[in-house]
């Protein structure tokens, strides 16, 4: 009787640990910039080719005005704005080369499933941009964390 008890409460603690929201899951640590005095958060959910540039201006005229270490930058793609970090991407450069300076590209895993159901075929992105699960969820993850979010 006593096993049968454990055994169901074992399955009960299971399932709700399976069914936890995803969101708990997917954060991402923050950036390691200890001398950071700016942190900011670039939003980016449209696929508009000015929107993209905008951003990518956004987040090096930033470097360009704090000391890179001074600033940490984070662009957080989701729905059509993953556009701008697929692998095709004729920005890859550009957000390569941001990267290099400690910039980090968010894209939303949701939004690559998604596409991958709706076509069958899931889309290649650039592979130093970081998965997070949710990217409104890190929005808010980074928001909670003394981030600025700024939608250029």
């Amino acid at each position: 009787m006593m096993r049968s008890q454990i055994v169901r409460a074992i399955m009960l603690v299971l399932l709700a640990w399976a069914a936890a929201p995803a969101a708990f899951a997917q954060e991402v640590p923050l950036q390691d910039k200890p001398f950071a005095e700016h942190k900011i958060v670039l939003q980016l959910s449209d696929a508009d080719a000015r929107k993209q540039a905008l951003v990518l201006s956004v987040a090096n005229n930033l470097l360009k005005a704090y000391d890179p270490d001074k600033i940490a930058v984070e662009v957080v793609t989701f729905g059509p704005g993953i556009d701008l970090l697929l692998a095709g991407s004729e920005r890859r450069k550009q957000v390569e080369s941001l990267i290099a300076q400690g910039v980090r590209f968010d894209i939303c895993l949701n939004t690559v499933d998604t596409i991958e159901r709706e076509t069958g075929k899931r889309p290649e992105f650039i592979p130093a941009a970081t998965p997070v699960q949710v990217g409104v969820g890190q929005i808010l993850f980074l928001a909670e964390n003394g981030y600025t979010v700024v939608r250029p």
